[in-house]
């Protein structure tokens, strides 16, 4: 099946809506504060920046958006590849879940993977995953609980394009 992206955006924001995440606009495109040396909104987590630093309390323990983020520069910077692959934009939105102190890497990862495979339909059997080259709970979470081959789960590094 081919999703839209209003549809792949609606289906993602319903499906953590249904567990129990409040919903939110996305923040600001560009940054209207003194704060921080960012100008653009390059990340979905950026408009959690203060609840991150526990500056502010969030507004719930569990939110979702789909924040729109451009990239024009710096640690992320692609430009060269804008228009040579269909990945490579620089404007695009991020559909994030975050949890403040809710749950934590399992919880995420046993959701990432049904709405992977049971919203999207996508096939099991055609997944990759990837964990932190350093993360061995991780791992073991997509190995032993999820069930997801070793020869299909990538170690990536820092740079996040060496595979480990």
């Amino acid at each position: 099946m081919r999703y839209t992206s209003a549809a792949i955006r609606a289906a993602f924001l319903d499906f953590f809506a249904q567990h129990q995440h409040q919903q939110l606009h996305s923040g600001s495109l560009v940054k209207d504060d003194t704060e921080t040396s960012l100008k653009y909104t390059n990340a979905g987590m950026v408009p959690f920046k203060s609840v991150f630093l526990g500056q502010v309390a969030p507004s719930d323990v569990r939110v979702t958006t789909a924040q729109r983020c451009v990239r024009a520069g710096g640690k992320h910077n692609d430009l060269d590849q804008v228009g040579y692959t269909a990945r490579h934009h620089t404007f695009f939105e991020m559909l994030g879940n975050f949890s403040f102190g809710d749950y934590f890497k399992e919880q995420a990862i046993n959701w990432g993977w049904e709405i992977s495979t049971k919203v999207f339909n996508l096939p099991p059997e055609r997944l990759a995953v990837s964990v932190y080259h350093e993360d061995d709970e991780a791992y073991a979470i997509w190995r032993d609980k999820i069930g997801v081959p070793e020869a299909r789960i990538l170690r990536l590094d820092e740079d996040s394009l060496s595979v480990r």
